[in-house]
């Protein structure tokens, strides 16, 4: 059982991290503090594309088209206004372990900022903790946070790595990402069966070739998609 000091610098230890959460210059490094999506400007621009392509937005099958668009985009890239302090919920935990942790095979889709077009695969995420760890559910909503935006699979992988490196202060971070992009498959060179990976290791994963083998091999073992 803590005592009454242990438990005083846990409680000041996670106001320190809500507030670095909350500060503007992590929202604003993250790409987390912009507005809300506007419903009636995506209605009216949709409208406009419809019409630009030659459609008709007034018949049957299109006249709700540009409303639906507009309610799915506020989905589709809900994660430029996620609250982070809220997305993890004090869910980061003094634990001593020391050991890696990995959470595999997260589904995720993002889409992508040059064609807008959506890109669909799985995310694997290993850390080592220093001093604390993250509740299991966090790491997918944060794979969650970063994909749902405009985005390149490139900038994706590292910004994971990066949100997860200032909210624990780990030993090291991994992050593979693996994906299938429309773009590529319904467009352009048309290869239905391409596949992507990126990958961001930071600290001990880089500079450590054991670790980071140790790494691949859990994905191995997991069966990486």
């Amino acid at each position: 059982m803590m005592d009454s000091y242990e438990t005083q610098a846990v409680a000041t230890a996670e106001i320190d991290i809500q507030r670095k959460l909350a500060s503007d210059s992590l929202l604003s490094r993250f790409g987390l503090d912009s507005e809300p999506v506007d419903h009636d400007a995506v209605e009216h621009g949709v409208m406009q594309l419809l019409r630009a392509i030659g459609e008709d937005p007034e018949r049957q099958g299109l006249v709700d088209t540009p409303r639906r668009v507009a309610k799915s985009y506020r989905e589709l890239v809900s994660g430029y206004t996620t609250d982070p302090v809220e997305l993890l919920n004090n869910a980061i935990f003094d634990v001593a372990y020391d050991d890696m942790v990995v959470v595999s095979n997260i589904e995720y889709y993002s889409l992508c900022e040059h064609h807008m077009l959506p890109f669909i695969g799985h995310a694997h995420v290993g850390y080592l903790p220093k001093d604390k760890v993250l509740g299991l559910s966090k790491i997918p909503r944060i794979v969650d946070m970063f994909s749902r935006r405009l985005q390149v699979q490139e900038r994706l992988t590292r910004q994971i790595a990066e949100f997860l490196v200032e909210v624990l202060n780990p030993r090291g971070v991994a992050v593979v990402m693996t994906a299938q992009h429309m773009c590529s498959m319904i467009r352009g060179v048309m290869k239905h069966d391409a596949n992507m990976t990126t990958s961001a290791m930071l600290g001990d994963f880089r500079h450590n070739q054991d670790t980071r083998n140790e790494f691949l091999m859990h994905l191995q073992r997991s069966k990486i998609q």
